[in-house]
């Protein structure tokens, strides 16, 4: 047996190990999963109206006990038959209140346990654990007490975590199997000694644990469907279904013998109020019959769907990937950089960004079925034609033929005697104020003749603009005053051309 002493340079540090520091954390988890029904009494004020008379706290209570029993396997809690079964035990506690208001109050209480307005509509708690070297470290506990999840018809449900089952029975953290069976015997003893009152109570127990099992498979399922590889289905889901299924056969028994036990004490005993709690245990004890035969064809269905999902899954087309944003990831970077810096990403993505070109290619299989394919038969004349209803495109253009005349005779100009731009604007200016548009739009274009298509049209003569390092001095453009002329093209050699061509 081994001895700690405290030296003096360890005055308060706490006791090593995790035991009590475990226990500790336990039991502020626990407060924690009940600060959010506290704080519906405490939040109550800020309600417009007079709702001080109503015990919210309950109300939270009642709201996460019906979403746990209206719940499914498959589908949450449908949320208005939720609010309409919250609806009596509210007016029950101020009955001369209006019934709107009623049906707001539950409507409250239903999306502050919910925690509606929040970003990720959780709880948050702050606790504190000791380390092995003795240093305090602050942790945070984010749970959920009901949750709004998506239904197979596609709606949306009610569904209650295990925190708020565990807020219900008075324990957190607790194993789900010895937990079933230590409420299973207690209900049983109970009803046996007559003690209906605390049976029904340790009835409603044992129901919220098969809840809260059947809750773990449903998990386990749905993450197998999401991606099968983030679920144990080596040992940890088998165990849990063989352990599920021997549970649910020693359900079986010492349910059927609780209920023999009930209806022997309903149909005996004379006390009203006897025979009244002996039927709600009947109707409890049923349900809890029903949800472990329906718990056990979804474990019974557990191993296929694993398969199945395993082959879906497997041969599934792999995802589609992210695209790349050109505009925050390739402009935005590379309009701040200067030309010379930025010569290098661009060619990087320009020679890749074209992609592939796949070459045109005959399959045998397709040559074949098109060949030995019988030609369909057609009509001679062909389909009838509808009658095309033309709709006459209006004139939006900016410029008028009479400008384009002008400017086109402007820029007429003797292939021995070039001009500057910025003469060509002054002279277009004075004769029409628009004209200068047409003119330097003209002349851009003519930056970068299409020399082989002119020469291929046959054309003699073609209008080109230089750029000789002039700054154009205009009060409506800037940039280069460029020299402005025209070019005489080869005609004999483009005849020739043709000649030969024909």
């Amino acid at each position: 047996m081994s001895t700690v002493t405290v030296t003096a340079d360890q005055p308060n540090r706490p006791a090593p190990g995790p035991a009590a520091d475990e226990g500790l954390a336990r039991r502020l988890k626990a407060l924690a999963c009940t600060a959010p029904l506290h704080d519906l009494d405490s939040r109550k004020v800020n309600l417009a109206g007079e709702y001080g008379s109503y015990t919210m706290a309950e109300i939270g209570l009642a709201a996460i006990d019906l979403v746990t029993l209206n719940m499914d396997f498959d589908a949450g809690a449908d949320r208005e038959i939720v609010l309409g079964r919250l609806h009596p035990r509210i007016a029950a506690q101020n009955p001369q209140r209006t019934s709107a208001e009623h049906a707001r109050v539950a409507r409250w209480v239903l999306e502050s346990l919910i925690n509606v307005g929040s970003v990720d509509r959780g709880f948050r708690a702050a606790y504190g654990t000791f380390g092995p070297d003795g240093l305090y470290t602050r942790r945070d506990y984010d749970f959920k007490l009901i949750e709004e999840v998506p239904g197979p018809d596609g709606g949306v449900y009610l569904r209650t975590t295990d925190e708020a089952v565990n807020v219900l029975v008075g324990a957190l953290d607790t194993d789900v199997t010895s937990a079933q069976i230590a409420a299973e015997v207690k209900l049983e003893v109970l009803i046996r000694r007559g003690r209906l009152a605390d049976a029904q109570l340790a009835a409603e127990q044992a129901r919220y644990r098969t809840v809260q099992y059947a809750e773990t498979l449903r998990r386990a399922l749905e993450a197998t469907r999401r991606n099968v590889r983030a679920v144990d289905w080596i040992e940890t889901v088998p165990d849990l279904i063989d352990e599920a299924l021997d549970h649910i056969a020693d359900r079986y028994r010492h349910e059927n013998a609780i209920l023999t036990n009930i209806r022997k004490a309903r149909d005996e005993s004379i006390d009203p109020e006897h025979k009244r709690r002996a039927a709600e245990l009947v109707d409890i004890v049923k349900d809890c019959i029903r949800r472990h035969t329906q718990l056990q064809t979804r474990l019974l269905e557990a191993g296929p769907l694993f398969r199945a999902e395993q082959d879906r899954q497997a041969f599934a087309a792999p995802a589609a990937r992210s695209g790349i944003d050109l505009y925050g990831q390739l402009l935005a970077p590379l309009l701040t950089l200067p030309v010379a810096d930025a010569v290098r990403p661009t060619d990087a993505f320009f020679a890749r960004g074209t992609g592939l070109r796949t070459p045109v290619s005959v399959r045998v299989a397709d040559l074949v079925d098109l060949l030995l394919t019988p030609p369909v038969e057609r009509e001679h004349l062909g389909a009838e034609l509808p009658e095309p209803d033309l709709v006459a495109t209006p004139d939006d253009s900016r410029f008028t033929e009479e400008q384009l005349e002008a400017a086109l005779e402007l820029l007429d100009l003797p292939a021995d005697a070039p001009r500057r731009l910025s003469g060509l604007l002054a002279e277009a200016r004075r004769a029409d104020p628009d004209l200068p548009y047409l003119v330097a739009l003209l002349a851009v274009h003519a930056a970068s003749p299409p020399v082989g298509t002119a020469y291929r049209q046959g054309e003699e003569r073609l209008l080109f603009a230089v750029d000789d390092g002039a700054r154009l001095d205009d009060p409506e453009f800037g940039g280069a005053d460029l020299i402005v002329g025209s070019a005489l093209l080869d005609a004999v050699g483009m005849a020739a051309d043709r000649k030969e061509a024909s």
